[in-house]
């Protein structure tokens, strides 16, 4: 009998184990998107006549479908099931970017990121639905939920380290096919080993309808907090990491090195993000790391734009960027618990994308018109850390409905 349950154990920690990868996989290679821009800014603006506002609103627009459909999108996924909606993001991504590369002016480029935007939404908001079906083991629960956090600086670094040289060797719009291919085969790794989760009960006609579950989702506090401290976190993290190649290239810093720093940058996000989901496990206070989380990018974000030394504005981007990961790390990990029930994971995690999604959206053109109209990125500290104050009050709200909650709340 006690082989039998050991068994069962190994079993069991196998098929968590690779759901968590493949849904992780799948998430960076929609994270390669976002990283692909920033690096392919200097060659846009060479071939297509670029400007810096329309580079801003390139590095946002494709968060305009999570902007405006990030609610309803859960709603689908609660509805016609999480795997199924994740699939069809992954086609519509590599679908955009396979048209983007077609692009022989800013306005169509613009509108492929629209398509390529859609994609993203529908490929990451249903993931830790996914991950709340498939994975059964509490405590694999929280580090999955911390992994899947990381998709984004994951992804985003390696689109920045690895994007500029193949720009260099093949040219942009090869690295946009490239991606493309990526997300199909992301699309194919997940068919084939996650599995196929029954249709959820709404849509086989029992369970609550679609209003129901919108009305239960938005009167909730949990949702709320958890979208409005994305919001603060999302649209400064971009802005920073997405400006960072012009800012340095401005200074003087090109090449290899330029694509090196800024993928660093990135790629230590995922740090907190880890680190997140790990203290998640042990029972630390979520609202201690987000604490923790906003500071940091207040103390990063004023010195990466005031430090007197590039070496020291450097050490604030890291700041800025590795203990920043604890937000989404933290957020990831108890939006799952905070949703109403388990029929509403989706909802309130497409309430949350939502508000990262405006996030995204806001940040980049926010800085760059702040950037033209005070002469210099000097002032972009402003942005930052007033984004960082209204997070830690966030966070202190958060604390005060975790703590409503028993702090115990399981998946």
């Amino acid at each position: 009998m006690m082989a039998d349950r050991s068994g069962e154990d190994v079993v069991r920690w196998s098929h968590d184990r690779r759901v968590s990868v493949v849904v992780l996989l799948a998430g960076i290679s929609c994270a390669l998107h976002i990283g692909k821009l920033p690096v392919a800014i200097p060659a846009l603006k060479e071939s297509l006549g670029l400007n810096l506002l329309q580079a801003g609103f390139l590095l946002s627009l494709v968060q305009l479908a999570g902007l405006s459909l990030g609610l309803v999108v859960g709603l689908a996924a609660d509805r016609l099931g999480a795997r199924r909606v994740m699939l069809a993001g992954l086609v519509l991504l590599a679908a955009g970017s396979l048209i983007g590369a077609t692009a022989r002016d800013v306005p169509f480029l613009l509108a492929s990121r629209v398509l390529e935007g859609l994609g993203f939404l529908w490929s990451v908001l249903p993931a830790p639905a996914v991950l709340r079906q498939e994975v059964r083991r509490p405590e694999q629960l929280s580090r999955a939920l911390g992994w899947w956090g990381a998709y984004m600086p994951m992804g985003t670094a390696l689109a920045l380290l690895a994007g500029g040289g193949l720009i260099g060797l093949m040219g942009w719009r090869a690295l946009w096919l490239i991606l493309a291919g990526v997300s199909l085969m992301a699309a194919l790794a997940l068919r084939a080993w996650v599995p196929a989760s029954p249709l959820p009960a709404v849509a086989a006609g029992r369970g609550q309808g679609l209003w129901p579950r919108l009305s239960r989702t938005l009167r909730a506090p949990g949702p709320w907090v958890v979208a409005l401290a994305f919001f603060l976190y999302s649209g400064q993290w971009m802005a920073v990491i997405g400006f960072l190649p012009t800012i340095y290239l401005q200074a003087g810093q090109g090449g290899w090195l330029l694509g090196a720093l800024t993928a660093l940058a990135a790629g230590i996000n995922m740090s907190g993000n880890i680190g997140a989901g790990r203290m998640l496990a042990r029972h630390t206070a979520p609202h201690r790391l987000l604490l923790a989380g906003y500071l940091a990018m207040g103390v990063g974000g004023w010195m990466a734009f005031q430090a007197n030394t590039l070496v020291l504005q450097y050490l604030g981007v890291l700041l800025f960027s590795a203990l920043g990961g604890l937000v989404p790390g933290t957020l990831f990990g108890i939006a799952v618990r905070l949703a109403p029930g388990a029929d509403t994971v989706s909802t309130t995690v497409g309430w949350m994308q939502q508000w990262s999604a405006f996030g995204q959206f806001v940040g980049p053109p926010a800085v760059a018109a702040l950037a033209l109209f005070t002469g210099g990125w000097a002032s972009s500290w402003w942005f930052t850390v007033s984004c960082s104050l209204a997070g830690g009050l966030m966070a202190l709200w958060l604390g005060r409905l975790w703590s409503r909650h028993g702090g115990a709340a399981q998946p």
